[in-house]
């Protein structure tokens, strides 16, 4: 049988009735009864009837009802001993990640003192899933989820202390910074789908969602708290010394990854495989939304990482510095998000209006008339981000499954880190003839977009899928 159908036809969904109503929820009835539940469900659970018959259509429009089961918070896997190893590695890994993210970024402002270098190194960093994203599950198919990451985190340990080496004998410029940016971003291509297969791995199906947040918990915490001590080795040690401490957590995650068992695929045709993500996408429309959803994050809080120096020097009159403060504020709102109790079941509703408290906070950032209001805002849209990401994350392993993981992640990792190239380029090329200001305010916009659509049309978002 040709693989390439039995790809496409695997993934679609059967017994759809062509309404629409599909589009924001693949959810079985009853958790669709519970989610949007009736005037007698909230009265039997004590809420006044004044007060529901004031809020609950708008409750119903965004999804915001309880829905069944009980609060957990996702910091209970790692009760897992192999997810904890795993954990442990990564925060290691990702930790020194931003210690070198950030002292590039004050690196390039400093070499160039204009946006747009900043931007266009971060731009080279994420520009490869963006043209690589297919290949990357190819490869981790072929050659294997584990191997694949464990390779580059081996190939990242050589290209950060190389940078390092050179910045220590005064020949890193702003072009080898940005070929090592490209380099390191290479890496991280190939090791984004491999790195999301193995934490499905590592846990039973029950807490796949609850790994999921985790590993952007890891993520977010070396963004929480590396940006400062970034400042701090750059101040007293020297930028060549961020590369070499970004190198050394390399090698940590590496020794980790040698210790896990290897997870089990099932094998994709390589032929078909580059673009199968693509068409999973293009037929099942809830995965594309899914995936529009993804990159709207990314855009939106885009401008902490690239308009932060310009942000804080020329508009606050304060240090440059304070871009590493603005970043630290970011990974540690995704931090306190991750400490929060959420249900098993995640929703699109519910992710829209994150995403839309995402665009307010960015709003507030750019627009704020005090420096230590913009950091707040950046803590708020930190805590928005690691909550859409986690949700959208868990959604789009229910809708593609097991089979169809790998490709369809790649496509994930296009649109989580390959819109970053997008967004920064805007960035730097905006905040000239716009101003700081108005180009963040302007990039928050996209993440405003679903909440208004269940806001304009309220018939699509509950009286379909109540009808579903």
């Amino acid at each position: 049988m040709d693989s390439s159908a039995s790809e496409c036809a695997g993934p679609v969904e059967t017994g759809s009735a062509g309404t629409g109503c599909d589009l924001l929820e693949n959810r079985p009835p009853v958790a669709v009864e519970h989610e949007f539940a009736d005037s007698r469900t909230a009265r039997a659970a004590g809420v006044p009837a004044a007060r529901e018959r004031r809020w609950q259509p708008l409750a119903d429009r965004f999804g915001l009802v309880p829905g069944p089961g009980p609060k957990r918070s996702p910091w209970r896997v790692l009760s897992n001993r192999e997810l904890k190893r795993y954990f442990a590695g990564s925060v290691a890994s990702d930790f020194g990640t931003w210690i070198q993210n950030t002292a590039q970024v004050l690196l390039a402002y400093r070499l160039a003192h204009s946006v747009f270098a900043v931007g266009l190194v971060t731009c080279a960093q994420f520009s490869s899933p963006l043209v690589l994203g297919p290949w990357a599950g190819v490869a981790a198919n072929h050659f294997g989820t584990m191997r694949t990451l464990r390779f580059t985190q081996v190939l990242s340990t050589l290209i950060a202390a190389t940078l390092g080496i050179l910045q220590f004998a005064g020949r890193l410029t702003e072009t080898s910074l940005i070929v090592g940016a490209l380099a390191i971003g290479l890496c991280f291509t190939f090791a984004l789908p491999a790195r999301t297969v193995t934490v499905r791995s590592l846990v039973p199906e029950e807490e796949v969602k609850a790994a999921m947040a985790m590993d952007s918990v890891s993520y977010n915490l070396g963004r929480a708290m590396a940006p400062v001590l970034s400042v701090g080795v750059v101040t007293t040690l020297g930028f060549g010394w961020a590369f070499e401490i970004n190198a050394i957590s390399f090698i940590l995650f590496s020794v980790v990854l040698f210790t896990l068992p290897a997870p089990h695929t099932r094998a994709v045709h390589e032929r078909s495989a580059v673009l199968s993500g693509f068409r999973i996408a293009f037929q099942k429309p809830r995965i594309l939304i899914l995936l529009l959803m993804v990159a709207a994050v990314t855009v939106a809080s885009d401008p902490i990482l690239v308009l932060g120096p310009a942000l804080a020097r020329h508009v606050f009159h304060a240090s440059d510095d304070w871009s590493a403060y603005f970043i630290g504020a970011l990974g540690a709102g995704s931090v306190l998000g991750s400490l929060l109790p959420r249900r098993e079941s995640p929703s699109i509703r519910r992710a829209a209006v994150v995403l839309a408290l995402l665009g307010l906070a960015m709003g507030v950032f750019a627009l704020a008339p005090w420096i230590w209001l913009s950091a707040v805002a950046a803590f708020t849209a930190g805590g928005a981000c690691l909550l859409a990401n986690s949700a959208t994350r868990a959604l789009l392993h229910d809708q593609a499954g097991r089979v169809y993981e790998v490709s369809v992640m790649a496509v994930w990792a296009i649109a989580w880190a390959g819109s970053k190239p997008f967004a920064s380029l805007l960035d730097g090329s905006l905040a000239g003839p716009l101003g700081v200001r108005s180009t963040g305010l302007l990039l928050a916009v996209p993440a405003l977009m679903p909440a208004l659509a269940l806001m304009c049309w309220p018939k699509m978002a509950v009286h379909r899928t109540r009808a579903a």
